[in-house]
C-alpha cells in the first residue's frame, strides 16, 4: 500500500516508518520540518510544506495514499506553550489535511488522539464524575480534533478513524520526549534520588466515544492509588498498524492503551529495580509519599478495540518499565534535564576562569612581544643605520592586521607608553607632553593602526559572510539534489510501468485466459507455468491443502521448485503461513534456504486451498509491485481452477461408480492421459498400479478399502478392459513400492504398470 505520514522527526514516527518498510509498503511522509531534519531511505518521498499551505492537496492528489495516519497530539510540530496562537494553527492544519484527503474520495484517514482529551472530567469526593471547566488549550484543541475528523468523516462518508492512545511511553530521543510519566518518574529518580508518589484520584473512560458525547456514566472512578493503563510504543506501533490495514472496522473511535492496570507506587518500584543494576542499595532511590492532591489522572479502557481486533500486549509495564530506567540511566548526559541542576561554586569558577582565560590570550601575547619591541626601538634610536626605523609602527601593523581594531588600539597605548618611557630618560614629562611632534606621531600611529584593523575585520566580515553564503548555496545546492532524485526516482518508477508491459492487467490476463484451452483435469498442473512466465522465472510449484496440516505438491516447473517435497507441514513454515493466513503475499525477505522466495494462497471462503510458491526470482525484483503480480496472477488461476472444479461437480454422477470414488473409465482414461502430458513436459509426477480384486469385494466395499489405505490424492478408476487400477500423483516408482506394500498388507494382489513407470 501507499501510505502517507504527517508529523515531526520523533520515536513514534521513526518506529512507524521501521513497520511500515518491513512489512514492504511505500511509504510517504509530509512534514513541516526543514532539511536539517532528515529521514532514512526507507522513506520513499519526504514533502515539506506547512499542513495549511494551498498545495497540501496536491500533494495528496499526487501520493493517492490508501492510509494517511496523522500524528495529531503526538506532533511536535506545534509548540503547546502558553501566549503562542498554536489552537489556530492546529485547527487550521487539520482541517486543510481532511479538506485535501476527501478530494480523493478513497483512502482511509487515521487521527491520533490521546488521553488528554479527556482532560475536563474530574473525579468528586463522593466517588462521581463531572465536569470540569479547567481545561488546557492544548486538552481543547485535542478534543475539538477529534470532533473534527468524525463530522468530516460523516459528511464526505469518508473513512476516518480517530485512535485515542492512552499514557504512551518508550524510550526516549532526547529531552524532548522525556514529557510522559514513566520517563518524568524515572529523571527524578535520577536527578533528586527519589520519587514523590502524588496523592489522586484516577478516573477510567469506559467506552470509546468522542468527548463531546461522554457523559458521566461512560467513566468510573477507580479505588486504591493512583493508577494507569501505559501504553508501550512498540505496542502501539503494532496496534496502530492493525487499524490501519483492517478491511473494516465497527466504530470510528477506538481506546488504544495498556491491558495491564499498574499503580503509581508499583511503577516507581520497577523503575528503581532497573537502576539498581550495578549499584548499591544503599544508593538507590527512594519512594517518598505525597500529602499534596494532584489532578484526577485519566486512563482509559480499550476492552471494545481488544474484543474487536484481538490486541495483543509485547510489552507490559513489568517488562518494559526496568528497560526504559536502564536506558535513561545509562544515557543520563543525553537528557537537558541534568543540566538543569544548580552549578557547583567550583565548577562555575572553573568555567568563567576559562572563559576569562579565553579571552585574555590575545592580550597576554600584545604584553609579551611587547618586551622585544620595546628593546629593538630602545636600541635602534642611537644606532646610525635605524633610527629612522619605527619599531612601534610595525608592532602596531602587525597587531593590526593578525587580530584587527581591538587589539591595534591596544597595541598603539603600548607603543605610546613605551615612547613616552624612552623619552623620559633625557626630558621631562612635561616637556614631552608639549612637543608637538609626539601627538603627530601618535596620531599617524593611531590612524594607521585604525585602519588597517578596521580592513582587518572588514575582510574578516566579508570572508565571514561568503562563506555562509556558500553554505546557504550549498544546502540549496543539496535541496536540488534531493528534488532531482526524487524526480530520478519518480521518472524510474513510471519508466519501469511503461517499459514492464509484460506484468499490466491485459497481458495477465492473456497469459492466464490460456488455461482455459485445457482439460479441466490439466488446469492445475499447468498453473505452474502460466504463474511462470507471468512471474519470468523458472522456480514455481503449487501445492494443494490436505486437510489441516499438509499441503500435497499438484505440479512444479523445476526440481527446485519442488525441493521441498511431496507433502509440506505448512503450518510449520511460520513465517510464511502467518502472512498467508492474513491473505498477503509473503516475501523471504531475510533470505531464509528453507523458504521459497515468494508465496500465495488461494481460499475457497475461509479456507487455503492451494498455494504457490515462487523459488527462483533475483532480489532486486522481489518487491511489492512483483508481490502485487503474484496476487493478481493467483486470483485469475483461482478463476480457472474453480470454472474447472465447478465443471467436475456438475459431472460428478457421469464420472463416478454411484456414492464411491472410483472412477468410470471413461473419465478415468481422461485423467490418466492428463497426467502423463503433465509428466512428459515435466509438471508433474505419477505411477499407475494395477489391484486385482481376489476377495471379490462390491465395489462399495472396494472404495473403503482403498480409501483406508491410499491418501487423498490419489486416483482409483476402471479401465476399458474392466480391471481396477489407482493413479498415484506426485509418485516415482520409489514410492510407488511403499504404496504396493500397504495395498498387499490389504490383501489386494497389485504390481505397477511398466508402461506408465
Amino acid at each position: 500500500m501507499d501510505i502517507l505520514l504527517i508529523g515531526s522527526t520523533g520515536s513514534l514516527m521513526r518506529k512507524m516508518v521501521e513497520k511500515l518498510h518491513k512489512e514492504g509498503h511505500r511509504i510517504f511522509v509530509l512534514t513541516e520540518e526543514g532539511k536539517d531534519t532528515f529521514f532514512n531511505r526507507r522513506v520513499f518521498e519526504t514533502y515539506r510544506f506547512a499542513y495549511d499551505n494551498a498545495c497540501i492537496r496536491e500533494v495528496f492528489v499526487s501520493v493517492k495514499p490508501q492510509v494517511t495516519l496523522f500524528l495529531g497530539a503526538y506532533d511536535k510540530t506545534f509548540p503547546w506553550k502558553t501566549g503562542m496562537n498554536t489552537p489556530v494553527k492546529f485547527s487550521s492544519s487539520l482541517l486543510n489535511l481532511l479538506m485535501s484527503f476527501s478530494a480523493l474520495r478513497q483512502g482511509r484517514f487515521i487521527y491520533l488522539s490521546s488521553e488528554e482529551a479527556l482532560e475536563g472530567f474530574e473525579a468528586t469526593d463522593d466517588g462521581y464524575v463531572e465536569r470540569s471547566k479547567n481545561i488546557s488549550e492544548k486538552a481543547q484543541s485535542i478534543a475539538m480534533g477529534e470532533k473534527t475528523c468524525l463530522d468530516y468523516g460523516k459528511m464526505t462518508m469518508g473513512d476516518v478513524m480517530v485512535l485515542r492512545l492512552g499514557n504512551l511511553y518508550g524510550i526516549p530521543e532526547d529531552a524532548s520526549e522525556l514529557d510522559n510519566v514513566c520517563a518524568q518518574m524515572c529523571m527524578d529518580a535520577l536527578d533528586l534520588g527519589e520519587i514523590k508518589l502524588h496523592a489522586g484520584r484516577t478516573v477510567s473512560a469506559l467506552t470509546a466515544k468522542p468527548v463531546m458525547e461522554m457523559q458521566e456514566e461512560d467513566l468510573t472512578v477507580l479505588e486504591g492509588e493512583k493508577s494507569y493503563r501505559l501504553l508501550h510504543l512498540m505496542d502501539a506501533v503494532e496496534f496502530i498498524y492493525k487499524m490501519m490495514t483492517v478491511s473494516g472496522h465497527k466504530s470510528e473511535v477506538y481506546q488504544i492503551s495498556g491491558k495491564t492496570l499498574i499503580t503509581q507506587r508499583e511503577m516507581a518500584e520497577l523503575i528503581i529495580s532497573g537502576m539498581r543494576t550495578n549499584q548499591p542499595d544503599e544508593n538507590a532511590p527512594v519512594i517518598l509519599d505525597s500529602l499534596l492532591d494532584s489532578r484526577t489522572n485519566i486512563t482509559l479502557d480499550m476492552e471494545t478495540a481488544d474484543e474487536e481486533f484481538g490486541l495483543f500486549e509485547m510489552n507490559p509495564p513489568r517488562k518494559a518499565l526496568p528497560i526504559l530506567a536502564d536506558y535513561i540511566k545509562k544515557h543520563a548526559g543525553r537528557f537537558s534535564r541534568l543540566s538543569d541542576r544548580q552549578e557547583s561554586a567550583w565548577d562555575a569558577f572553573v568555567r568563567k576562569g576559562k572563559e576569562m582565560i579565553r579571552a585574555a590570550v590575545p592580550f597576554v601575547e600584545n604584553l609579551i612581544l611587547f618586551i622585544p619591541f620595546f628593546m629593538l626601538n630602545n636600541r635602534a634610536t642611537d644606532h646610525e643605520y635605524f633610527k629612522h626605523l619605527d619599531f612601534y609602527l610595525l608592532y602596531v601593523l602587525l597587531f593590526a592586521i593578525i587580530h584587527g581594531q581591538q587589539q591595534a588600539i591596544f597595541s598603539c597605548l603600548l607603543a605610546i607608553a613605551g615612547y613616552f618611557f624612552r623619552q623620559m630618560y633625557w626630558r621631562s614629562g612635561f616637556d614631552v607632553l608639549l612637543d608637538y611632534s609626539t601627538y603627530v606621531w601618535m596620531a599617524q600611529l593611531l590612524i594607521l593602526g585604525l585602519v588597517v584593523g578596521y580592513m582587518k575585520d572588514k575582510l574578516k566580515a566579508v570572508k565571514e559572510e561568503s562563506n555562509n553564503e556558500v553554505k546557504f548555496l550549498s544546502r540549496q545546492l543539496a535541496d536540488m539534489s534531493d528534488i532531482n532524485g526524487s524526480n530520478v526516482r519518480v521518472k524510474d518508477v513510471l519508466s519501469d510501468q511503461l517499459v514492464n508491459q509484460n506484468d499490466s492487467i491485459g497481458k495477465i490476463y492473456e497469459v492466464t485466459s490460456s488455461l482455459d484451452q485445457y482439460e479441466p483435469e490439466e488446469v492445475l498442473f499447468y498453473a505452474a507455468d502460466v504463474i511462470a512466465k507471468i512471474m519470468h522465472c523458472k522456480d514455481v510449484a503449487i501445492y494443494s491443502v490436505s486437510g489441516e496440516v499438509y499441503a500435497r505438491l499438484v505440479s512444479s516447473t523445476s526440481d527446485k521448485a519442488g525441493s521441498l517435497g511431496n507433502s509440506v507441514h505448512y503450518k510449520k513454515m511460520e513465517q510464511m503461513y502467518e502472512v498467508l493466513c492474513q491473505k498477503k503475499v509473503y516475501i523471504n525477505k531475510n533470505m531464509t534456504e528453507e523458504y521459497p522466495l515468494m508465496a500465495n494462497a488461494i481460499f475457497g471462503g475461509d479456507q487455503m486451498q492451494i498455494i504457490i510458491m515462487v523459488w527462483g526470482i533475483s532480489w532486486e525484483r522481489m518487491t511489492l509491485g512483483q508481490a502485487n503480480v503474484l496476487a493478481i496472477a493467483s486470483y485469475l488461476t483461482q478463476n480457472a481452477v474453480l470454472r474447472a472444479d465447478k465443471y467436475m461437480e456438475v459431472l460428478r454422477s457421469q464420472r463416478y461408480l454411484g456414492n464411491t470414488h472410483v472412477m468410470e473409465a471413461e473419465a478415468f482414461d481422461q485423467l490418466v492421459s492428463a497426467f502423463l502430458r503433465a509428466r512428459e513436459k515435466g509438471f508433474t509426477k505419477c505411477t499407475l498400479i494395477n489391484v486385482t480384486n481376489t476377495q471379490g469385494y462390491a465395489i462399495e466395499d472396494l472404495d473403503k478399502k482403498l480409501d483406508n489405505v491410499l491418501r487423498d490424492t490419489d486416483y482409483v478408476g476402471l479401465t476399458a478392459a474392466g480391471t481396477i487400477q489407482v493413479l498415484l500423483a506426485n509418485s516415482g516408482p520409489a514410492d510407488a513400492e511403499f504404496a504396493i506394500k500397504r495395498l498387499q498388507n490389504a490383501g489386494f494382489e497389485c504390481y505397477h504398470e511398466e508402461e506408465a513407470v
